[in-house]
Parts: C-alpha cells; structure tokens; sequence
C-alpha cells in the first residue's frame, strides 16, 4: 500500500511570473503617458508679480513664452546683470524677437497660427523701456495677443 505524504504547514506555492511582461510594459505606457518634458530650462531670474485680476490660459499649447529679467548668476559673468530677452534657450536681443515668433508661428499648425498668444514672463525688477521694445516688435509681426504671466495676490505687493 502507497503511503500518502503529508502537506507541510507554511509552505507558499511558487510565484507565478508569466504575468511580469505584461506588469512591465503597463508600467512603461503609464509613464509615457503622463510624463511631460521641459521645453526650456530658465537662464533668468524670474520672479512674477503679484496681480488681483487674473486668468488662466485655457490651452497651453497655443502660447509662446518670451522669458525677461536679470541672467542667473552662472550667467552673470558673461552676460552682465542687466535684463536680458531669453528666447527659448537662448539669450536675444529685441530685434530678434520678431523673427523667434514668426520662426515658432510656422511651427503650429494652420489652423492654430492665428490664435496664437505670446506670454511675457518678466521679472518684476524689469525695466518698462526692455517690454516697451518687445511689444513693438511683437506689433510688427502681427503678434497682438499678449499675456503677462503673474501670481495671484495683492497688486500692492510688487511696491515693496
């Protein structure tokens, strides 16, 4: 007569891993799909004012971002310390801003091209007369939609 074994207490059966691949590549969609790449890294000093009357932009993708104020201090050195336009990744000077938003214009679609917004995020810091200059070449290329990108709070504020 065969004898039977007894089932030992505590033993786990073996992890099944036909379902790792599938694991792994659910993972791997999810985060393509919710990571997001940083279109340019900040070469200026850029702190926003404070401002009462505010609304968010709806639609990201149809705006393009003129960044103003002073060169952080890694640029500083070869740049000065006077504002400066950056343009992307780049440092410009106001006669170049016309070209960089027909340059980023012919970038997006045709149908989005007229609906297109530019928003300045300059430093409260800023010198009026460097915007002054941007706005009118931003007029010469037709670019009449602009935002001035700020923080919710008491307008007041940017006095002190």
């Amino acid at each position: 007569m065969a004898k039977f074994a007894k089932k030992k207490e505590g033993d786990l059966p073996a992890v099944s891993t036909a379902s790792l691949p599938d694991i792994v590549f659910m993972l791997l969609f999810f985060f393509m799909t919710v990571t997001t790449m940083k279109d340019s890294s900040l070469m200026v000093a850029n702190t926003l004012p404070n401002a009462s009357e505010i609304k968010k932009l709806e639609k990201k993708d149809r705006v393009i971002y003129i960044y103003v104020g002073t060169p952080t201090q890694e640029y500083q050195k070869v740049f000065g310390s006077e504002p400066k336009i950056q343009l992307n990744d780049k440092f410009a000077n106001v006669d170049e801003v016309g070209s960089f938003i027909l340059a980023e214009r012919a970038k997006k679609p045709q149908e989005l091209q007229n609906v297109l917004t530019t928003a300045l995020k300059v430093d409260k810091e800023a010198n009026m007369g460097l915007i002054t200059d941007i706005k009118q070449e931003l007029r010469k290329v037709n670019a009449l939609k602009v935002n001035y990108t700020t923080y919710e709070g008491d307008a007041f504020n940017n006095l002190q």
